[in-house]
Order: C-alpha cells, then sequence, then structure tokens
C-alpha cells in the first residue's frame, strides 16, 4: 500500500538496488490492460508475481490483460471468496489467488495451499500480504498506486527469474 504521502514501499521496506525496480503511469484500464498483455509473454512455469495495492487500484485489470494475451476467453474475477481460480492454457497452469478476507496469515496453511507454490504452475497473487511469512518470495512484486485518476505501477524483481520480465517491461 501507499502512505499518507503516496509513497510506494515494498515488502521489505527497502530501497531497491538499481536494475531491480521500475515505475510506469496506467493512464487507464486500457493501458492496465496492454501492460498485462506485455507481461504475459514473459511468464514462465515456476514464477511467482505478487501484486499490491488498495481496492479498484488495477491488480485484477492486470491479471485480465495477462490471461487474454494468453488467450483465455472466458469471465476473470478476483476469487476473494474461492482464493484460487485455476486457468489452464495450453500445457500451462495460472493461478490467481485473492487472500483479501485473510484475517490472519495462518489462514494460508490452514487452506492447503502452499503446495501450489512448489509446482510448475504461475501463481498471480492478490493481497499476499495477508498471508504473511508463509509465502515464499515473488519473482516480480507489482505495487499498484493511485495517482489522480491514473494509476502508477511499481514493479520490482527479487531474484534471477523475474529479471528478463522486468527488462522486456521497461523496454517496451
Amino acid at each position: 500500500m501507499t502512505d499518507y504521502l503516496g509513497v510506494i514501499h515494498f515488502s521489505d521496506d527497502s530501497e531497491p538496488p538499481e536494475g531491480t525496480h521500475w515505475s510506469t503511469e496506467l493512464a487507464d484500464e486500457a493501458a492496465t490492460l496492454q501492460l498485462g498483455a506485455k507481461l504475459a509473454s514473459c511468464l514462465k512455469p515456476g514464477m511467482r508475481v505478487y501484486l499490491r495495492g488498495e481496492l479498484g487500484s488495477g491488480k485484477t485489470t492486470l491479471i485480465r490483460g495477462l490471461l487474454r494475451a494468453l488467450g483465455f476467453r472466458g469471465p476473470v474475477k478476483s476469487p476473494s471468496y474461492s482464493l484460487v481460480e485455476l486457468y489452464v492454457i495450453s500445457r500451462l497452469n495460472l493461478y490467481h489467488f485473492d487472500f483479501y478476507r485473510f484475517v490472519e496469515a495462518s489462514e494460508f496453511e490452514d487452506a492447503g495451499l502452499a503446495d501450489y507454490f512448489g509446482s510448475d504452475g504461475i501463481c498471480l497473487v492478490e493481497w499476499p500480504e495477508r498471508a504473511g511469512a508463509a509465502l515464499p518470495p515473488p519473482d516480480l512484486e507489482l505495487r499498484f498506486a493511485y495517482k489522480g485518476a491514473a494509476r502508477e505501477v511499481s514493479i520490482r524483481t527479487l531474484g534471477e527469474t523475474g529479471a528478463p520480465c522486468l527488462e522486456m517491461l521497461r523496454g517496451a
């Protein structure tokens, strides 16, 4: 989330090292869908992408753009009540999680969701902070913040796996 000054904070509240972070403004829904489509082109099996931000900031819209770019044509909604939605596209399993309704981090382990994060599937997680330290670190972390009528998304990579995606997004 952002603090009262609108400053974007990452999961560990440290300043990301040079080259591991990129921010851009998303003027509208179409721009958010387009960024999701670009992200789709670089995802690899086993990746974890965490999306943070306030309600309505664009997390599910970005995932919708990603899924559309991969060929999925059905409805895409945030799995707030079901916790996880599976999308099978070709031979790729994408798991869309939403932990907004978690009251305690222990609910992640109680729900038996840890096994998904050790698989070859791609895990897209909204509200990862609600699962606490039980979640493994992400390959990419996207932070959405309101910027007037637009949104700003800050993306950082936390390892080698996410670095090519960040470079591709930065250069696109």
